[in-house]
Formats: C-alpha cells, sequence, structure tokens
C-alpha cells in the first residue's frame, strides 16, 4: 500500500458534552471517569483514565502509574489494552474512552492519547482487523469520537511495514 493510500482524511464526531452520547458511549466514558480516580499520579499530579470495551461486553479499566524514573510509568490507555490482552487474549477490543483530572486546573478539552499509546491501539486494530472507537474527553467541555485509530496515526507503522 503506498504511502497516499495510508493517509485518511481526518474524521471525528464532535459533541458539547456527555449528555449527547448514545448510551453505550456514555457508559463507557463513565467507567474512564471512575479508573481516574484511581490514578497514581504523585509527580505531575495528572490523572488519567481509561475503559476498553470487548466485543464480549466485558469493560476493563486502566490508569496512569507513574513512577519517580518518569519513563518507567504507563499510561491509562496501555495498562488497559494491555490487561484486556493478557486476559482475554481472543477478544477484540471494540472501543477505550480516554478522559482525565488535574490537581492543577480544570481541563476542557478532550484528551488525546500520546504517540506510544496510538501505536499500542494500531497493533491491536491490525491484529484484530477491526477498527476502535476512540472517545476524548478532559473534566468538562467537548468530547471528540474517532471510530479508528487511523484518524489519530495516520501513517501508522504495521506488520506490512516489516516485510
Amino acid at each position: 500500500m503506498s504511502i497516499e493510500q495510508k493517509i485518511v482524511q481526518l474524521k471525528f464526531e464532535s459533541y458539547s458534552n456527555e449528555t449527547e452520547l448514545n448510551q453505550l458511549d456514555f457508559n463507557l466514558l463513565a467507567k474512564a471517569k471512575e479508573a481516574v480516580q484511581k490514578a497514581y499520579a504523585p509527580y505531575s499530579n495528572f490523572h488519567v483514565g481509561a475503559a476498553v470495551l470487548l466485543e464480549n461486553g466485558t469493560i476493563i479499566q486502566g490508569n496512569n502509574q507513574e513512577n519517580a524514573a518518569y519513563p518507567s510509568g504507563l499510561c491509562a490507555e496501555r495498562v488497559a489494552m494491555y490487561y484486556a490482552g493478557a486476559n482475554y487474549p481472543n477478544q477484540k477490543i471494540k472501543a477505550i474512552a480516554i478522559t482525565c483530572h488535574s490537581e492543577n486546573e480544570t481541563i476542557d478539552k478532550p484528551i488525546s492519547p500520546c504517540g506510544s499509546c496510538r501505536q499500542a491501539m494500531a497493533e491491536y486494530e491490525t491484529r484484530h482487523q477491526q477498527p476502535i472507537k476512540v472517545i476524548m474527553s478532559g473534566e468538562v467541555g467537548e468530547i471528540l469520537i474517532s471510530e479508528s485509530i487511523q484518524n489519530l496515526l495516520p501513517l501508522m507503522f504495521t506488520k506490512e511495514d516489516l516485510k
């Protein structure tokens, strides 16, 4: 596949608040908000929660886990996805909701996954040959939804690049 074929037009749905979401997305975002409360973020004071919906209906929660040696910590999205992959290896990930809380200020825009998390999501999309819906929210305000990680990582590196 050529690079031109890999480039996609960024497509996101925007909602002014969570009450506009369908019930499934609303519930998944609520689970991500619940996970925020358990985050371990004593250094950044930036708590992130994620909730992963598997095709069998199971919801896995994750949150960021910081470490004094910053690179040793792990993001909420990967905590949830890797737990799902380790414990439910044959279940496809249908969606992931991501939200946050800062002890320093109110986050009023959607939080997006870091590059490492985007690449991990891309691997699960490739592995299961199914797009993963990504729901992104701040503490308040607009919510963005992408129907696939490809919108967040249009030139993603996949196993096809290793050939």
